[in-house]
């Protein structure tokens, strides 16, 4: 809940126009959403958390996590990584986190785990940025799953009495577990997601057809620490006594200390071809509907840019400073219409099909 979320290549490379500082945070660098090809596995998987199935041996793995702001901050000093497999029941999820000291001490359900280290799961199966799925999982196998209605930049609300019936997690540890002195390899994480209950608020065919795409991202909450009485502690800032900030890792990056920002999150299309050959496949591009969807985010940016400096939405594209269009080959422009409290802007394709995007973020 943090507001502070072999791979195939980068699917785009689009900037993002530099804007002048506002409070509303916006994603900075560019657009590089990246992708992964899941494959479907040859049956059922044994979720014990070491990935040593054939199944999984064959899959890809993604490419190396990076710093949750992109390559404006340096590359984490860890490796993380995580794979995808699908069946007709489940959606799996592998992972495998670097650590040379692995500890952990929640153990209760739907702790706020993230205040220590831990491996983090977000899904947007309809890619409209609401209601979607998180989870997150420690060390010591203890999951926090939560259904956001909206990003909490669009009021949330976070729904954390949602739980996923049915979901499968195992957790295998490379070294000891809160064993502070010696050093450790990894600990990798293997979850079983129920299409069940991933349909709940999907808004599209579970499991998926045939290159379907899936916004998706991993990311790793990461903290320095040091051995104290013989237990770890969080390294503190001398100055204030305070636990210094947690590092943000993650797998497609987000341009800001947020994970919220559905619209930065990967893509996972599915196969029905096996992992191996899921692992062979070409780079492929991301479905040009994607590319106007983020043209239209730009209204919403410039909107609640607007609304923070004058009170109002604008009611023309030229008071947002959108005149042209974002992105090249986009059709543009939106037509736009604002009222005191509500606009929506309406961006009609070249076979007449239109996107919509609200003053709540929701993009369909």
């Amino acid at each position: 809940m943090r507001v502070v979320f072999l791979w195939f290549g980068l699917v785009s490379w689009i900037c993002v126009s530099s804007r002048p500082a506002s409070g509303f945070p916006e994603p900075s660098g560019s657009w590089e959403p990246r992708s992964y090809l899941c494959g479907r596995s040859t049956g059922p998987l044994i979720v014990d958390g070491r990935l040593d199935e054939p199944d999984w041996q064959q899959a890809a793995w993604t490419e190396d996590f990076v710093d949750i702001e992109g390559e404006r901050r340096p590359a984490p000093r860890l490796r993380t990584r995580a794979k995808l497999l699908w069946d007709e029941a489940h959606l799996y999820v592998g992972a495998e986190l670097e650590e040379p000291d692995i500890w952990g001490t929640y153990t209760a359900r739907d702790a706020v785990i993230y205040h220590e280290p831990d491996f983090e799961i977000f899904i947007d199966p309809d890619g409209d940025t609401h209601a979607y799925y998180e989870l997150e999982i420690n060390a010591l196998n203890t999951v926090w799953d939560l259904l956001l209605l909206r990003p909490y930049r669009d009021g949330g609300p976070a729904v954390n009495a949602w739980d996923i019936a049915g979901l499968c997690t195992a957790v295998h540890i490379d070294g000891t577990l809160n064993q502070p002195g010696d050093e450790d390899r990894a600990w990798s994480v293997e979850i079983a997601l129920p299409w069940a209950v991933l349909a709940e608020c999907a808004g599209r065919e579970t499991p998926p057809r045939e290159g379907d795409c899936w916004r998706v991202n991993f990311s790793r909450v990461q903290y320095r620490t040091e051995i104290v009485a013989g237990r770890y502690r969080k390294l503190r800032d001398p100055g204030t006594g305070r636990d210094l900030p947690e590092d943000n890792w993650v797998w497609s990056p987000q341009g800001l200390v947020a994970m919220h920002y559905p619209e930065m999150w990967g893509f996972v299309r599915f196969t029905a071809a096996s992992p191996a050959a899921a692992a062979a496949a070409a780079p492929w591009e991301i479905p040009e509907v994607e590319r106007r969807k983020w043209a239209l985010r730009q209204v919403y940016y410039g909107q609640m840019r607007h609304r923070e400096a004058f009170g109002a939405h604008a009611v023309a594209l030229a008071e947002l400073g959108l005149t042209e269009a974002p992105l090249p080959g986009v059709p543009w422009p939106p037509s736009l219409q604002s009222t005191a409290s509500l606009w929506e802007a309406i961006l009609t394709g070249p076979a007449g099909e239109t996107l919509r995007i609200t003053q709540d973020g929701r993009v369909w």
